[in-house]
């Protein structure tokens, strides 16, 4: 049930990821036209795109946790017995957990910080830039507390232990029952 809501808002963010990669390809490069060909351009482009790259970095780590697709190195945990890869698997949660609690933290007092102060262009408040790592931290948290879980009841198979994937292009499995 977890996982299934889990899943859905990872779609959610991969679609809204699609929508703001098209906005910025369509922001620059018809900046770039207005530039060269009409000597103008769109103020506004600029910065948005950067806000948008900000945003969709964060809303693409939280998909790429969830289908458990971060790169990483196991030449020590894989020659681990089944327990020490478990300990070592639990360790590593409740480190990113306390890792997402940080950024949490930082991340509201950046927001609470800059609520006031305005974008040099779009004149929109800069808390909204800083809210992407506070919405990362609450939404990576879950799917940290969701893969702890099943490792504590032991519904996670041997394979999925090694948190990890060899290659950008290995198949992988989103690890759920």
């Amino acid at each position: 049930m977890i996982q299934k809501l889990i899943n859905a808002y990872c779609r959610l963010l991969a679609w809204l990821m699609v929508a703001a990669l098209a906005l910025m390809v369509l922001m620059v490069f018809g900046n770039v036209v207005m530039r060269y060909g009409f000597n103008s351009g769109i103020t506004l482009s600029e910065e948005l795109s950067r806000w948008l790259f900000v945003w969709m970095t964060f809303m693409g780590a939280i998909v790429a946790l969830n289908e458990r697709a971060h790169l990483g190195t196991d030449s020590l945990v894989s020659r681990l017995p089944v327990l020490g890869r478990k300990l070592c698997l639990a360790a590593s949660l409740a480190l990113m957990l306390y890792v997402c609690w940080l950024i949490y933290q930082g991340g509201w007092e950046q927001v609470k910080i800059n609520w006031d102060t305005t974008s040099a262009v779009m004149e929109t408040s800069m808390g909204y830039f800083y809210a992407s790592g506070v919405l990362f931290a609450v939404l990576a948290a879950p799917i940290l507390l969701a893969q702890l879980a099943r490792l504590l009841s032991g519904r996670m198979s041997e394979g999925e232990l090694v948190g990890i994937r060899e290659s950008e292009d290995a198949p992988h499995s989103n690890a759920q029952p």
